[in-house]
């Protein structure tokens, strides 16, 4: 059974005192704290998921956005209410108290470390998501960047995406099967609890296909140069009409690199991994970058 934060056991009748006893107690008996989140918000399949089998490793703290936030990137807007709901929800049998943010992905990370989790957790996974992400595009997800606000409080952290059909980015269809998505999200979740990352990689970014099993071989990867999904423009014929930009995936695969995440996906049918770092400097010499720029004292 899961417990309840200190706002239900006031409401229970226990003081704060007898509940982080209790609470401490449970909690040095799971030493591994997880802490998962995605984009999609808190009613996504994806997200149990994800949930059913990282409760395997540790103790699953699930703070999630409460609506549906693809596209959020690392946003933090001044317009969120910053809402903290909780909720009861079945995984594996058992009632888990959750947690539902009035916020963008990367805030319901923050929310969730400075508000409700008693400690930093020890992993950060977000997802799984409802389709790929792609390419140089990623920062666009908010899948990627609620793991960017992990990784940048210094916490190890995966971001887990699907392919899906486009149809399906948007939705909760339960005819999407993440069973190959959870398996790879526990294995690599496991490898972050175990091992560190080398210097320079902050984050992983997981990316399954649609037809993997937990027999697919995996690759690590390193990010296409561009948009995987490209840019289409609006039908409609006067500014007047509510409309927003449109969106597809690249249908040309011929020029992707062979070491690239969507080679692996798209052409190989590969589930990829691609170390990431939050140090966006590009990997140049500065000094010969500063002498081309004619910097008269370089």
């Amino acid at each position: 059974m899961r417990s309840s934060r200190t706002r239900d056991a006031i409401r229970a009748g226990l003081t704060p005192a007898l509940f982080l006893f209790g609470y401490n107690w449970l909690m040095a008996n799971n030493p591994l704290q997880i802490l998962l989140t995605n984009d999609d918000g808190i009613q996504s399949p994806g997200l149990w998921a994800a949930a059913a089998v990282l409760s395997s490793l540790g103790y699953v703290h699930v703070v999630a956005p409460r609506d549906q936030f693809s596209g959020a990137g690392r946003s933090m807007p001044s317009t969120s209410d910053g809402l903290i709901d909780t909720r009861q929800m079945q995984v594996n049998g058992n009632s888990w108290t959750v947690y539902s943010v009035g916020g963008t992905p990367a805030q319901a990370v923050q929310h969730a470390v400075y508000e409700i989790l008693p400690s930093k957790p020890d992993l950060v996974v977000s997802g799984i998501n409802y389709g790929e992400n792609l390419g140089t595009g990623i920062t666009v997800s908010g899948t990627v960047g609620a793991a960017m606000e992990a990784a940048a409080l210094g916490i190890p952290a995966l971001a887990a995406s699907l392919e899906t059909d486009q149809a399906d980015h948007l939705s909760y269809s339960t005819e999407v099967d993440f069973s190959a998505a959870a398996y790879f999200t526990l294995l690599f979740s496991r490898q972050l609890l175990q091992r560190r990352l080398p210097v320079d990689v902050d984050l992983l970014k997981l990316d399954v296909p649609c037809d993997a099993t937990i027999d697919t071989p995996w690759v690590v990867a390193r990010l296409a140069r561009g948009n995987y999904f490209e840019a289409v423009r609006p039908q409609r014929t006067s500014w007047d009409q509510p409309e927003t930009i449109g969106y597809r995936a690249i249908a040309d695969l011929s020029q992707t690199e062979r070491d690239s995440d969507v080679y692996a996906v798209r052409v190989l049918r590969q589930v990829a991994l691609v170390p990431l770092s939050l140090d966006m400097t590009a990997r140049v010499s500065l000094n010969e970058l500063s002498q081309h720029l004619g910097n008269p004292d370089a």
